[in-house]
C-alpha cells in the first residue's frame, strides 16, 4: 500500500481517538484540566503583570488558585479578595479592596484616589499611638497627605521650610520624629548649628565668649530634650561658701549669663518680664 496513503489513515485515526475522547469527557460531564501555563496563551498581561509585580501572588500560589473556574463552565471566575484573605482588621474594611490595591495581579503596587487614614492604621499601629498621643498639625492630617504613594517616606522639606539654609531635609529627623514632631530630641554630640538656627541671639553670644562654656556643644548643657534647663551646680557643684551661696541664690545674680559665664559687665540675657508679656526661654 502506498506509504501517503498509510500516513493519511493513520492521522486520520488519531484525529478520530482525539475528537472521540474529548467528546466522551464533556458527554459525562467532565471537565478538562487546563494548568496555570495554558492561561497565558490567552492572558498576556497579567501574567506579566504577576511575574515583574505579584509578590505572594507569585510565589505561593497560581492562576487557578483564585481563578477556580473558566467560563463558560463558571459563571463567573473573577474572585472576591474574601476568599483568601481574611482575619486581620485590615481585611473588615468597608472600603472596596481595589480602591487601593487597584491591580490584584500587583498586590502591592498601592495607590490612593481619595484621602484616607482608617485604613492605613489597621497595620501602622504605632504611627497612629505617637501621632495621638503628642498632638501637632500632623495630628490632624490624614495619612495620604504625606504619604501619596505606599511606603513611601517623604522629606520633610515638602511642606516644612529648614530651620536655616545649612540643614539638610537629612537633618531634621536628627531632632524631630515625623509622627511626634513637637518633642525634640538629640543626641549629645549633635552639631551647635542645629540650635543656632532658633537661638540666634544664644549662639552668637556663646560664639564671641572667651570661657570655657565657648567650648562645649549647646547638646552637652541642654542634655536629651527640647527647652531642658540645666542646674548649674549639675557640673559645677557649691563652689562658694555657704553664706555667699545663700546671700546670692542663682548663679546669675552674678555670673550674669552661662552663655557668657565671667563676663562681669554683661547684662543678663533675659531681663524680667513686663506685665502681661510670657517670659522668653532659649
Amino acid at each position: 500500500m502506498n506509504r501517503k496513503l498509510l500516513y493519511g489513515l493513520a492521522l486520520f485515526a488519531a484525529c478520530f481517538i482525539v475528537m472521540f475522547t474529548v467528546s466522551a469527557a464533556f458527554a459525562a460531564g467532565e471537565q478538562m484540566k487546563l494548568s496555570p501555563s495554558d492561561c497565558a496563551k490567552c492572558h498576556e498581561k497579567q501574567p506579566q503583570d504577576i511575574e515583574s509585580n505579584g509578590s505572594k501572588h507569585k510565589t505561593a500560589i497560581n492562576c487557578q488558585n483564585c481563578h477556580a473556574g473558566h467560563r463558560p463552565s463558571s459563571k463567573n471566575n473573577i474572585p472576591v479578595c474574601s476568599q483568601c484573605h481574611q482575619g486581620k482588621p485590615h481585611f473588615q474594611q468597608k472600603i472596596s479592596c481595589l480602591s487601593c490595591h487597584t491591580n490584584p495581579h500587583t498586590p502591592l503596587k498601592i495607590t490612593f484616589g481619595t484621602p484616607m487614614t482608617e485604613p492605613c492604621l489597621t497595620c501602622h499601629t504605632s504611627q497612629i499611638k505617637q501621632l495621638q498621643e503628642n498632638k501637632s498639625k500632623h495630628s490632624s492630617k490624614n495619612c495620604t497627605d504625606c504619604h501619596d504613594v505606599h511606603r513611601k517616606k517623604p522629606e520633610c522639606t515638602q511642606c516644612h521650610k529648614p530651620h536655616s539654609a545649612d540643614i539638610t531635609a537629612a537633618d531634621c529627623k536628627k531632632c524631630h520624629k515625623a509622627h511626634m514632631p513637637k518633642v525634640v530630641t538629640y543626641a549629645a554630640d549633635t552639631d551647635s548649628k542645629y540650635c543656632a538656627a532658633c537661638h540666634k541671639q544664644v549662639a552668637t553670644t556663646l560664639a564671641a565668649s572667651k570661657f570655657k562654656h565657648a567650648m562645649l556643644n549647646c547638646a552637652y548643657c541642654h542634655q536629651e530634650k527640647h527647652k531642658a534647663i540645666p542646674k548649674c551646680q549639675d557640673c559645677h557643684g557649691a563652689k562658694h561658701p555657704d553664706g555667699i551661696q545663700a546671700k546670692f541664690p542663682q548663679c546669675t545674680m552674678c555670673h550674669k549669663s552661662p552663655h557668657d559665664l565671667n563676663n562681669w559687665t554683661a547684662a543678663p540675657e533675659a531681663a524680667a518680664p513686663a506685665k502681661g508679656k510670657a517670659k522668653k526661654t532659649h
